[in-house]
């Protein structure tokens, strides 16, 4: 169909023995362009471990970047997902397209103004004036110009806001992947809100994580590094019990290089309107990243049979 780079090392399927049951999943897409195959692959592994296990999924849209989330995008993400026969159990398609809803970010602030407000309660929250470039390359914890001890104010000009998350390693076993650790300071202190006011995505995903009922996080590979300070926010937030995590492979051009909105010659629709059908796309993501030994059709009815002994 197109050429691909090499798989990703590791397990592609996880034990089902290992798999929870009825457990609520999610397919959370950012409004910034089109459904590629890339999203295809984490669909496959979210509606096929919902269906094999007897759970749920849950569609979120996470536009909490205003600059960047179009809702003419939003609209062809929710075209797509149906032209796939990708259905959600909550909310319908038709919640969505009909106004205000708890499953789109920009929709309602009020959640992540709460959980900031519990960090800030606890002396966890700070504005910070670092530069872009400047927090790129930091390693530790704080951040470059040790706002943490400042004090600025909230509305200081061009500041963000960042939250101190604490010391220690956070360990966790990934479904797929096994025993994993972390330390959530190794990169600097979380970002809570941008110099421009979005809310920012490790903030979000974890706030509504929490209030959708989601235990079980399916994504992909890239976002490994970020679970162990997703977890603390989550337990400094007052999560108890936290989700289980399942880290798939990715797919990759030839060049190693992840599959990304930008490389339109991947786009779900555009596949379609040439001649593909879905079950030879979803056949075509299962190779590629190993869940089939060859591109076979894959129906939509059928993504829980990758999943079962």
């Amino acid at each position: 169909m197109i050429p691909l780079g090499p798989r990703d090392p590791g397990p592609a399927r996880p034990d089902p023995a290992r798999l929870p049951v009825a457990p609520t999943t999610r397919f959370a897409p950012a409004p910034t362009g089109l459904l590629h195959l890339g999203h295809l692959v984490n669909a496959l592994y979210t509606w096929g471990i919902a269906r094999a296990t007897g759970g749920r999924v849950v569609l979120r849209i996470e536009d909490h970047d205003r600059q960047r989330s179009r809702r003419a995008y939003e609209a062809a993400i929710l075209e797509d997902l149906e032209s796939l026969g990708l259905l959600p159990d909550e909310p319908s398609l038709a919640e969505l397209r009909g106004g205000a809803s708890p499953y789109r970010q920009s929709d309602d602030p009020a959640p992540y103004e709460a959980a900031v407000a519990v960090l800030r309660a606890h002396g966890r929250v700070y504005a910070c004036t670092c530069s872009r470039a400047a927090l790129l390359a930091w390693r530790g914890s704080g951040c470059p110009g040790a706002c943490r001890a400042r004090g600025l104010a909230d509305d200081t000009r061009d500041a963000a806001l960042r939250g101190w998350l604490g010391e220690g390693v956070e360990a966790f076993d990934d479904l797929l992947l096994g025993p994993l650790a972390g330390d959530p300071s190794a990169d600097g202190d979380l970002a809570l809100r941008d110099r421009h006011g979005n809310w920012s995505y490790p903030l979000c995903v974890v706030v509504d994580d929490a209030r959708h009922g989601v235990d079980l996080v399916i994504r992909g590979r890239d976002l490994l590094d970020a679970t162990s300070r997703q977890l603390r926010l989550g337990r400094l937030l007052g999560r108890a019990t936290p989700p289980t995590f399942l880290h798939h492979p990715l797919l990759r051009k030839p060049s190693g290089a992840k599959l990304s909105k930008a490389d339109h010659d991947t786009a779900v629709r555009d596949l379609l309107d040439s001649g593909a059908t879905p079950a030879d796309l979803l056949g075509f993501a299962a190779a590629a990243v190993g869940l089939q030994q060859e591109p076979r059709p894959l129906p939509t009815a059928r993504l829980g049979e990758l999943f079962v002994a």
